[in-house]
């Protein structure tokens, strides 16, 4: 989440006549994040979450991220529920930008989640990804493999500046995932962006997911190298084993992995790496001037990309097969 808009007091209190939410009391902008247009809103009633969707997010594809949470919230997944405004609608405009209001989630984001979290997250995921089975929608993963050179022409030219040699290192590193991934993996709905910070706690028990602005279809076990990257580095960029086993045996309790899956995953976790390190890449040389904005460091995922290309199998990230 950012802030990328300003929003005025007149053109909000239009936008909220809309609904029956009661009085304002509070409005501030949520500065963390990089995609969307985030604000804290509260009322005599309620606590609520107003996002404004700025470029990254397509319009089109806004109907089924809507659609997705509502299915979500009312089978079993504890998450924002889109609230309508008096005429139905979820969606409307406010400051020139498609914008919603969802409901406010308690608990908070950890900087530095213990194992017993990491088990929690792997839990939620998959049963994220077995309550997205009867949800009809579908939505292709446009920052997946097809999405990553067009994603890199953003930057290209540019990159060695972020550091020297970066750009022969992304285009080689291109050409072998180009060469390997995974096809025909079992696949359905997926957060893909189920980093920390979208994972609230209360004490130390899982509260809620957030963030679904890149849900979409895809493999699940994409889905869960994308966590692994998330949650089982240390600060200083070393792999945490005992974390990533906790992850992947927490999604297991729920969810056994396929052979193939497990196989798949050292070329799933130097994708999902390359994926965030490519959009940091292109945020990080591209921040908007005056944005409330905190690019994050692309390079923090490159050395995570650098560990997983010296990866022998799937048990070096804490697989294992017999995961009850």
């Amino acid at each position: 989440m950012a802030v990328y808009t300003d929003v005025s007091d007149e053109a909000l209190a239009a936008f909220l006549d809309l609904y029956d939410l009661g009085d304002l009391i509070a409005f501030k902008g949520i500065a963390e994040g990089v995609s969307n247009s985030n604000f804290l809103l509260e009322t005599d009633r309620a606590r609520y979450i107003l996002t404004l969707y700025e470029a990254r997010t397509e319009a089109a594809a806004l109907p089924y991220f809507i659609a997705l949470m509502e299915h979500l919230a009312t089978h079993g997944i504890t998450c924002p529920l889109p609230i309508r405004q008096r005429s139905g609608e979820t969606l409307g405009m406010l400051a020139g930008k498609p914008a919603a209001l969802v409901s406010y989630l308690s608990g908070v984001s950890l900087k530095r989640p213990a194992v017993a979290h990491c088990l929690e997250a792997g839990e939620a995921m998959a049963r994220l990804h077995q309550a997205g089975a009867t949800f009809s929608m579908q939505r292709r993963n446009d920052l997946s493999l097809a999405g990553w050179r067009p994603l890199f022409a953003e930057a290209h030219g540019r990159s060695d500046s972020v550091l020297p040699g970066l750009e022969a290192a992304i285009l080689s590193e291109l050409d072998y995932l180009e060469a390997r991934w995974p096809a025909d993996l079992p696949s359905g709905v997926i957060h893909a962006d189920l980093f920390p910070d979208n994972v609230f706690f209360l004490r130390d028990k899982l509260s809620g997911l957030i963030d679904f602005y890149f849900a979409c279809t895809d493999a699940f076990a994409y889905d869960l190298a994308i966590a692994l990257n998330a949650w089982a580095f240390e600060p200083d960029f070393s792999y945490n084993v005992t974390k990533g086993r906790a992850l992947i045996a927490g999604y297991q309790r729920v969810r056994r992995l396929e052979p193939r899956e497990a196989e798949a995953l050292p070329i799933l976790v130097r994708g999902a790496a390359l994926r965030f390190m490519l959009t940091r890449l292109v945020d990080w040389l591209n921040v908007p001037p005056g944005a409330l904005v905190k690019p994050h460091d692309p390079l923090a995922y490159y050395k995570r990309l650098r560990f997983h290309q010296k990866l022998g199998s799937a048990r070096d990230l804490g697989y294992e097969s017999q995961c009850t």
